[in-house]
């Protein structure tokens, strides 16, 4: 058998290489999704063997929380009954015998006529002289009913999300990331994670948003769930249930301008730092690798950026969200002015065709990888961005 091309490398280098620095490892293949569940199972069997009950949600304890989160689901998700059913040592699976409701009596006879109504008034409700049967008060005369709503469904494509979930869970027990009440509706954005009902949630897309029929914004949401499960819940359902049952979890603690730890009620919003890449194709744009624009919004981002395609500052072409900040306390404004001013030498100079047929310089669009800005941001946050500079020719930060 001819050996391969790793194998004469290594075997080249052998001599070079006393500590086997260069030699090829076999790559590991990923876990499949089912895999991970089997997996994350397997670790709620081993607590409840070491603790002789079930996870539950105190958030005292996150990594107990996680498991108890991650049952839920499962529990919630049949299709991961038969795939579990091997493990299932503790029969925590299915519902126990004593959650098993009891058949209901037999309902008494349906009435066939109005003389039958009347004639069982067992209650003495119809008696009343004062008010006519017939005197309706307080009843709303029409009800809009919404006309589509949103439905859960197994994800097809959980798999590209999986990874997603389990980082923010590792950032949960690292303290890296935190639960808060939910709050406001502008906390639902793309890439944001929320817990509802004991499962994680987490934001995929949001749709174009219109006024509603009460005149409230309100926009169709891609929602991924930790069980496998997607929805095309509306914004404002999702809200109200978060409200009712729900947590958020906090941006990673490296992407934090608000200092969570720090809110109070009264803590008002000022507006999002976002940063975007570009989707344009044109040569002159995608021969750069690390061009991003940092701008700012006082509402949604995704409003805000819902007709990029058609606007110069957006170099008339599609974006894609890469970073989303709320700002709390601070003028995101201000922010990005001072951003501006530190990769001002990595300044894109290129002119870009408006619809009016005019050209424009677009000045928010800078040559930075996307850690270095996030490091900037924070560095800003903290004050330390006084003793920095940005050199764009080795595209880092160093000290001035």
């Amino acid at each position: 058998m001819r050996p391969s091309k790793d194998d004469i490398l290594n075997e080249i280098f052998a001599d070079d290489d006393p500590d086997g620095l260069l030699a090829v490892k076999a790559k590991v293949a990923a876990r499949s999704a089912d895999q991970r569940v089997v997996d994350k199972f397997a670790d709620i069997n081993a607590f409840i063997t070491a603790n002789g009950r079930e996870p539950e949600a105190n958030t005292s304890r996150m990594q107990e929380y996680l498991l108890h989160s991650s049952l839920a689901g499962m529990r919630g998700n049949s299709a991961y009954w038969d795939l579990l059913a091997p493990q299932d040592l503790h029969g925590i699976l299915r519902p126990r015998p004593e959650e098993i409701l009891e058949p209901e009596p037999a309902p008494d006879p349906e009435p066939e006529s109005l003389d039958d109504i009347f004639n069982d008034d067992s209650f003495d409700l119809l008696d009343d002289d004062e008010t006519g049967i017939r005197d309706l008060r307080h009843v709303p005369k029409e009800t809009t009913m919404p006309g589509y709503i949103g439905t859960r469904k197994p994800c097809p494509d959980f798999a590209d999300f999986v990874d997603l979930f389990e980082d923010c869970q590792r950032a949960l027990q690292a303290g890296k990331r935190v639960m808060r009440a939910f709050k406001r509706e502008q906390q639902i954005e793309v890439g944001n994670f929320f817990v509802l009902k004991g499962v994680m949630a987490y934001i995929a897309g949001v749709g174009e948003r219109e006024p509603d029929a009460n005149g409230k914004t309100n926009a169709r949401l891609h929602c991924i769930f930790e069980n496998g499960t997607e929805s095309d819940m509306l914004l404002r359902s999702l809200a109200a249930e978060l409200y009712k049952d729900g947590r958020r979890i906090t941006a990673h603690e490296d992407r934090q301008l608000d200092n969570f730890m720090g809110l109070e009620e009264d803590d008002q919003s000022n507006g999002f730092l976002y940063v975007l890449s570009s989707l344009s194709q044109a040569p002159e744009i995608t021969t750069y690798p690390h061009l991003y624009k940092i701008g700012f919004s006082r509402g949604p981002v995704a409003d805000r950026i819902k007709n990029a395609a058609n606007e110069p500052t957006y170099l008339m072409a599609g974006v894609k969200m890469e970073g989303v900040w709320e700002c709390y306390n601070m003028k995101p404004n201000k922010l990005e002015g001072l951003l501006h001013t530190f990769f001002g030498t990595a300044c894109l100079d290129v002119q870009v065709a408006g619809p009016d047929g005019r050209f424009y310089t677009p000045r928010e669009w800078f040559l930075a990888p996307l850690p270095i800005i996030e490091q900037a941001v924070a560095m800003i946050v903290s004050g330390e961005i006084v003793k920095y500079r940005y050199d764009v020719g080795r595209m880092g930060v160093e000290v001035r």
